[in-house]
Order: structure tokens, then sequence, then C-alpha cells
């Protein structure tokens, strides 16, 4: 069953499902983004966070995000849990992939399984998505939830300096994935 989306919407999201909601970065304020981001727990598992985050840095990042959608016409969303802000995430075009990432606050993890399998059901809805990649840094060891949903390890790589493990997910006739690990 293929998940009905809002198409009216400019944000073309996930339709809400347990209380998750998709919104555009720019609905977010910058303060909340910047709290998220200068969390010292966000620093473990990105090894492209080198820098502080403030609000100059947050202006530039939602107008690299907004320049996604407009090329693309697709991004990152800013992701609620009813009302609360758990993170922000999606896909965005790399080359000729899609990769999806997801950036969740360190007391929302738990909801990145939830969040990943709503997407990737968008993901299968939307013909432009024929595959989605998705770069883990080495220091990922918990890797079953991606295999679970059918991702594959193509190898490792080098991305803006630094090393990754890629993964691709065909989203092309791969049922969904329904099993909650709770991991995220």
């Amino acid at each position: 069953m293929k998940p009905e989306f809002a198409h009216a919407s400019p944000a073309r999201a996930p339709a809400q499902r347990s209380g998750i909601s998709f919104k555009r970065l720019t609905e977010v304020a910058p303060q909340v983004l910047v709290a998220h981001m200068s969390d010292p727990r966000m620093r473990e598992h990105m090894p492209l966070l080198t820098f502080a985050w403030d609000l100059e840095v947050v202006t530039s990042f939602v107008a690299a995000k907004e320049a996604c959608w407009r090329r693309d016409g697709l991004g990152h969303w800013a992701i609620f849990d009813g009302d609360r802000y758990v993170g922000w995430g999606g896909f965005q075009k790399e080359g000729e992939e899609w990769d999806f990432g997801l950036v969740l606050k360190p007391q929302s993890f738990g909801l990145g399984a939830r969040i990943t399998r709503q997407s990737l059901a968008f993901a299968r809805a939307d013909e432009r998505i024929p595959l989605v990649t998705f770069l883990l840094p080495p220091s990922r060891s918990n890797l079953g939830a991606l295999a679970r949903l059918g991702a594959r390890l193509v190898g490792e790589i080098e991305h803006e300096g630094a090393r990754f493990n890629k993964f691709v997910l065909d989203t092309t006739g791969h049922p969904e994935a329904t099993g909650d690990d709770g991991g995220g």
C-alpha cells in the first residue's frame, strides 16, 4: 500500500504517522537548530561536524537545504514528534543518487527506525528515487536496522575529507520493512 502525501505543500513530505511529521527547516527557530547541533553528543558519529554552530551557520545551512529543494524538488525536512522538534533529515541528491540522512537530537534517537521507515515509504512511492544511499561513519557499529531494511554495504568511500561506509537500498519492488527494533 502506497502512503498518501500532501502534494499541495511545496515541502512534499512523508505522510504523518504515529505523531511523526515533516516540515521545512525554515519552520524551525534558528536557535533550536543551534542548540541541537551544539550538543557535544552530536559529534560522536558526525565526522563532518568540525565547527561550532551559531546563527550564521544555521542561516547558511538552511539556505543550502532550501537550494536543494529548488534544484531537485526534494531535500531535508525538520522532523517533529507531535509538536516537539526531534531532528532533521531526508533525501539529498548527491550526483545521480539520493542519499538519506537523519540527524536526531540525542533524546530522540529511539525514533530513528520509525522515522527512517516512514521516509523510505515516501521514497518507494516517488519514481525519482530508484535507490537510496546511506553514508555512515565507521564509528557506527550497530547496523542491524539497515540490514533489516534491505540495505547492502557497497564499500568504503571518502566524502568531504572523511571516510564513510556506503550502503545502498533498492526502493523499486522492495517491500516496506515493518519490524520495529526500537533503535535509531
